[in-house]
């Protein structure tokens, strides 16, 4: 019998960190290796497989799984060397754990599709190739929806949160904090908006009154401070969310908060 896994939101970091000179980066995602590297040891055991929701997918109508049993690459960013365009992870999927999440989607009234052919994108391959770098666990790589709706989401998440008693590990893959025009800002009034935001974001994840806790998470794009730091678009956000409503039943707390061209970013956990 499996033991039940925890589910963790990541940040996934900057385009391909984790193969390039990090002092392109100022240094900034080594304390994200650190903390992407300590996740395997966390775990009760090996789960079963690895459900990746991921900020780099995002479908029209309804959210969409992966069937494909050996996925392959994604490299979906721009201008980097040409080195990270030939880095590979090589974890098989699993039809039969795709299968396993349409069916606990289907029981709680949601609709899903499902595709063969996308590989893997950055969301996915990049904190899973330093978290399990052996690739010896199958995972399922899954969208958010383009709506980018919150209370579906949480609902989405809620949806899945039964697959963690069947060994399954959820991850949802995005950024706490992806404002792409004022990351290298130096405002310090912007700079003060994204540690407002990622204090306020540890608060409600970290309340024990759950019916708060999602309706802070439904309305937490009217947070001026929110749309400051995710612009111009928050699907980075939307795994959070889901994160948060597939750890149903288990407290969440803040895990890793690091810091970014003077910009808080944050990881998450429950169970």
């Amino acid at each position: 019998m499996s033991q039940k896994q925890p589910v963790y939101f990541v940040p996934h970091g900057g385009g391909p960190w984790h193969v390039m000179d990090n002092s392109r980066f100022g240094g900034a995602w080594e304390d994200l290796r650190e903390f992407l590297t300590s996740i395997e040891g966390e775990l009760p055991e090996k789960p079963k497989a690895i459900l990746m929701i991921t900020a780099h997918w995002d479908d029209p109508a309804v959210v969409t799984v992966s069937t494909a049993k050996q996925p392959g690459m994604y490299y979906d960013y721009h201008g980097f060397p040409p080195h990270t365009y030939q880095i590979k992870y090589t974890a098989p999927g699993s039809p039969e754990v795709a299968a396993r999440v349409q069916e606990a989607l289907s029981a709680a009234g949601i609709p899903s599709a499902t595709d063969d052919a996308r590989g893997y994108d950055h969301g996915t391959f990049v904190p899973l190739m330093v978290a399990f770098p052996r690739g010896d666990i199958p995972v399922v790589q899954m969208s958010i929806r383009h709506d980018l709706d919150p209370a579906f989401h949480i609902a989405f998440g809620r949806a899945l949160a039964p697959l963690r008693d069947e060994g399954i590990l959820i991850i949802g893959s995005g950024l706490s904090y992806h404002n792409m025009r004022m990351f290298g800002s130096n405002d310090p009034n912007h700079a003060q908006q994204a540690a407002r935001f990622d204090h306020w974001l540890k608060d409600t994840i970290e309340s024990h009154d759950t019916a708060s806790r999602d309706a802070a998470l439904t309305r937490w794009w009217e947070n001026a401070d929110a749309r400051a730091c995710h612009f111009p678009t928050p699907e980075h956000f939307l795994p959070v969310v889901v994160a948060a409503g597939a750890g149903e039943g288990s407290d969440g707390k803040q895990v890793f908060q690091g810091i970014v061209m003077g910009k808080p970013y944050s990881g998450y956990r429950w169970g």
